[in-house]
């Protein structure tokens, strides 16, 4: 059986360059189809629901067909996977709902200083290609405390690992399932609840019976619909306006028409000066101080180059040298979207300049109101939810002149990609294949994540550490079962629209960059390390970075007053932000607690060092704490020592195969 299997997979990639062309054949002639029908008259609902339909259903189909009975199929793919195709999956599973969405909405909300998202995310696979996939690769684990406890040799490591693993894609994985919700409740009419199960059952089907096997496959599926889905829009922008449909070189006259139109809008008295300046969209360090800017950088880079969903990727190629192609290959996937970020912000911003701003309140698009009763779109300061709202809030606020003025405009940076089309006027057609996109990130991340966390608690609690004589049938019920339990509890909790989630998924990065970073790089790189420095240096690492996470967030007066600091200050703009003396003096402890936990107060932090910015903190200490500890204590044993030299080689066979079942 295991001949026919593998004879079976060898025939399968050998042909996934004709099985993937018919596929993107097929997507485009079904998009293609929608169009008529849109052409035809048939309603947008029905529309969406074909659009989300029928890309669900293909990847519970490619699930599906790609079940498997076998350990090392369901953990790492056979240890099959082409270069230049798990690249692709790559670049799929690290798209998650926040690229896609939110990359291009930070951008449009940050301007320059929302770069540092950029630079951080790609940098990190500069470190993952050049410090550690190729050799966690040739060591041949299944997940990344797997290699924790091999390399300092005890389980000890491999549960802390396991502790950091989930607390970094917990959250993460929330708000991919939250992200499927808000686009289900767009497009399909569903109940917020409702909307978020269905998207968790598509999860499922697309990783329950296959495991890594079956995500690898679906998440090269879901590539082709995202990065399609990302670059239409803006190509048909570009070239509307410049006559050249290649955004990245049009991205500056784009520029320059945003600046041309902010001085234009301050000379009619749409915009004030102050706002303009803080707002402008060229100009850097007006929302973050270089000192936040550069720091966020990173703590994004060492979180990239920690997350273990991203680097048991790297498990599933042939060998190490496919591993170092396969992040080559990653680089250039992921660059396709973050290349044209930057210019999907610009032209959704140029959009909003161009059509909305200055017009009559009275004459506000039908997208202003669909938005506004999702709570995505504001207009002075309130819900953009009807005409007579809109009129209230904005006489409320001053307005006088019956004009939408740039101030009056706010949106959700979430619903920047998923509007630009109706903003631009584009057919429904474009705006159900951003959707689509959408869900393909959102789906293909979530996939990733819970099979992480899922694969931790099956293989390194269970397997290795509880019963490590439990039969391949028992481990993979177990992983199966695993793997619906953390599912539906994190529908549940995304269920619960809670307030913080999106807070949290920027603390994945610090969170993973504190309590595994060092332990990876020192475990490869420096042969000294001993499990006692690494315990103690992860041990360290993470709880320090937990510790400012949680206490800046949620306690951040106490911080400031303790060093001195009489109130909380805008590490930007230096205006107060909170003061110390009369939240602490509140008559009762909720007036105190809402005070303390203004946003920009939970933003600035202890150290005037945004929250989210944590492991600047926890990574040196932990770095140090690890190094110190090793040194004071005995060094490891010699055949450990050569065991480190042996994982450095980029030849020879994987290491710590484990025996087929």
């Amino acid at each position: 059986m295991a001949t026919e299997a593998q004879s079976g997979g060898s025939d399968f990639t050998s042909n996934l360059g004709k099985i993937y062309g018919i596929y993107t054949g097929g997507f485009v002639a079904f998009v293609a189809l929608v169009g008529m029908l849109e052409y035809m008259g048939v309603p947008n609902k029905i529309l969406g629901y074909m659009f989300v339909g029928f890309t669900i259903l293909v990847y519970a189909f490619i699930g599906i067909v790609s079940r498997t009975g076998q350990v090392s199929e369901y953990y790492v793919a056979g240890r099959k996977v082409p270069a230049f195709y798990n690249g692709m999956a790559t670049g799929a599973d690290w798209m998650s709902a926040a690229s896609f969405i939110g990359m291009a909405g930070t951008l449009f909300l940050l301007g320059y200083d929302g770069l540092a998202f950029v630079l951080g995310w790609t940098g990190g696979y500069v470190l993952v290609a050049v410090l550690i996939a190729p050799y966690l690769r040739k060591f041949g684990a299944y997940t990344v405390p797997d290699f924790l406890a091999a390399r300092y040799e005890g389980n000890t490591a491999r549960m802390i690992g396991v502790i950091v693993l989930i607390a970094c894609s917990f959250t993460y994985v929330v708000a991919q399932i939250f992200g499927t919700g808000l686009i289900a409740q767009r497009f399909l009419g569903l109940d917020f609840v409702v909307a978020v199960y269905a998207g968790l059952g598509g999860i499922l089907l697309c990783s329950m019976l296959g495991g890594m096997r079956a995500v690898t496959w679906t998440q090269v599926a879901q590539y082709i619909v995202l990065i399609v889905a990302y670059l239409i829009p803006v190509v048909i922008l570009s070239a509307k306006k410049y006559g050249l449909p290649i955004p990245q070189l049009t991205y500056g006259q784009a520029l320059a028409e945003i600046t041309r139109l902010e001085n234009s809008f301050v000379a009619n008295g749409l915009a004030t000066q102050a706002f303009v300046t803080a707002k402008a969209h060229i100009t850097p360090f007006t929302s973050y101080s270089p000192a936040n800017f550069f720091a966020l950088i990173f703590c994004l880079m060492l979180g990239t180059a920690s997350l273990p969903h991203v680097l048991m990727r790297y498990f599933t190629t042939p060998s190490v040298r496919e591993a170092r192609i396969s992040v080559a290959w990653s680089l250039l996937f992921i660059f396709l979207l973050y290349f044209t970020a930057p210019a999907y912000a610009a032209f959704s911003k140029l959009e909003v300049y161009s059509t909305l701003i200055g017009k009559n309140l009275s004459d506000l698009p039908q997208w202003v109101y669909t938005y506004g009763n999702l709570g995505l779109v504001n207009i002075c300061g309130k819900a953009a939810t009807t005409l007579d709202a809109v009129k209230a809030a904005c006489a409320a606020a001053g307005n006088t002149a019956g004009l939408l003025r740039l101030q009056d405009f706010g949106i959700n940076t979430d619903v920047v990609v998923i509007s630009t089309p109706e903003i631009a006027g584009m057919p429904y057609v474009i705006a159900g294949l951003v959707a689509a996109g959408g869900l393909a990130a959102a789906l293909s991340t979530a996939d990733g994540l819970l099979l992480a966390i899922a694969n931790a608690l099956s293989h390194d609690v269970y397997y290795k550490m509880i019963d490590p004589q439990a039969p391949t049938n028992r481990r993979l019920v177990v992983a199966r079962v695993l793997l619906v339990i953390v599912a539906v509890l994190a529908a549940w909790t995304a269920s619960q629209r809670p307030a913080d989630i999106l807070a949290m998924v920027a603390w994945a990065f610090s969170l993973a960059a504190g309590g595994l970073f060092p332990a990876l790089v020192l475990g490869v790189w420096w042969k000294r390390t001993n499990s006692a420095g690494a315990i103690a240096g992860m041990l360290v690492g993470f709880g320090v970075t937990l510790t400012y996470l949680l206490a800046s967030r949620y306690f951040p007066g106490y911080g400031v007053q303790y060093l001195g600091m009489s109130s909380l200050m805008n590490p930007v703009t230096g205006v107060p932000v909170v003061d110390l003396a009369k939240a602490m003096a509140a008559p009762n402890a909720m007036e105190a607690w809402t005070a303390l936990s203004h946003p920009m107060a939970s933003k600035v932090g202890w150290f005037n060092i945004n929250n989210i910015s944590a492991a600047v903190f926890g990574v040196p200490a932990g770095l140090v704490t690890m190094i110190a500890v090793s040194l004071m204590t005995p060094e490891p044993s010699k055949s450990m020592r050569d065991f480190i030299d042996e994982v450095r080689k980029p030849k020879g066979k994987t290491m710590m195969e484990e025996k087929a079942a």
